[in-house]
């Protein structure tokens, strides 16, 4: 693989795009014969609805994606149900809501109880750790469409309209803050499962990760609720949170704010990136626009927060650091 070594894989990005706009084109012909409840926050984390003039309900979906292939190779499922947890609640948060529960649903081949309870059992695990409940979900048995099984969820919460953070106050100069991540998360599997196909997943490749190579693609995704609903709730002015997915921290520019972002000091890359980028060819640049390259969320603050944001975040998360900053001109992330 070399250039666009994402679409060889597989995973078409720009496809994607065109297919999401036309989505967006097609629902946003809806005729309600009364006004919206949804509060403007294009491209954003997750929706927000209206309920009174005060309160809003902050919902998101998402699913676990091709990690649950590296699942089934291993015969392991326990974890999976983190991710989905993860990939939901980590978006919520990300208008300053706080996520109060979940819906999941799991399409599966055959049902297989053993398995779903396993499936169960990292879901829970994932509540536990967000502090959400699932207090329902749907099991669909599909043997005539899929192979395997397929889990996604959907997540609300509840915000004050008055203190939604869509990005928009942020100001050149504010510090973008870096937590790490736990590893791959869930995006970019179809990209590392085709690179490093043919190794062991019960080898530990040159001795590179420090554990096999099942286990490290396994690693759950990291659960950011309680740490920034602690810095939400603290006097730190947070002026824009971003779940850094697919797109990596281009997802900073999802944010409201005409602004561009300066990556001058990032985390420190996990080796899995590093092995992923030299099995396959992949440019440096695409690599950061798959995978989130070990920085997994980011705090924007008001440039007089900083230390007592870091004082904050550290407890959790003592690799947190400014990346970099907010600053004037195009809307486009500038490495180093």
């Amino acid at each position: 693989m070399s250039s666009d070594a994402y679409a060889r894989a597989g995973v078409d990005q720009g496809a994607a795009d065109l297919a999401v706009a036309g989505l967006v084109r097609a629902l946003g012909a809806i005729e309600l014969g009364r006004p919206s409840r949804a509060v403007p926050l294009p491209g954003h984390y997750a929706s927000v609805i209206r309920i009174n003039e005060r309160t809003g309900v902050a919902l998101s979906t998402d699913g676990v994606g091709t990690k649950l292939l590296v699942a089934e190779q291993m015969g392991r499922f326990d974890t999976v149900g983190i991710d989905c947890v993860a990939m939901n609640v980590n978006d919520v948060i990300c208008v300053g809501a706080e996520p109060l529960a979940m819906l999941d649903y799991i399409a599966i081949e055959r049902a297989d109880p053993a398995v779903c309870e396993q499936i169960g059992i990292g879901l829970a695990r994932g509540a536990e750790l967000a502090g959400v409940e699932i207090p329902g979900g749907e099991l669909a048995q599909l043997g005539d469409m899929v192979r395997g099984f397929d889990v996604a969820g959907a997540c609300f919460g509840t915000v004050a309209l008055d203190e939604i953070v869509d990005g928009a106050a942020v100001r050149p100069g504010d510090p973008v803050i870096g937590l790490p991540s736990s590893g791959l998360h869930s995006n970019g599997y179809t990209l590392a499962r085709t690179s490093l196909g043919g190794l062991p997943l019960d080898e530990d490749p040159e001795g590179r990760l420090g554990r096999s190579l099942g286990e490290t693609l396994l690693e759950p995704t990291e659960i950011y609720v309680k740490p920034i609903l602690e810095l939400l709730r603290s006097e730190v002015e947070v002026r824009g949170l971003a779940h850094i997915t697919s797109g990596g921290l281009g997802n900073l520019l999802r944010l409201a704010a005409e602004v561009g972002y300066e990556i001058d000091d990032p985390l420190a890359v996990p080796p899995i990136f590093e092995l992923i980028a030299e099995r396959s060819g992949t440019s440096g640049e695409e690599m950061h626009d798959v995978f989130n390259m070990g920085c997994g969320f980011c705090c924007v603050v008001e440039a007089a927060d900083e230390a007592a944001a870091l004082d904050l975040l550290r407890p959790h998360y003592p690799g947190a650091k400014r990346i970099g900053s907010a600053l004037e001109g195009p809307r486009e992330i500038r490495r180093h």
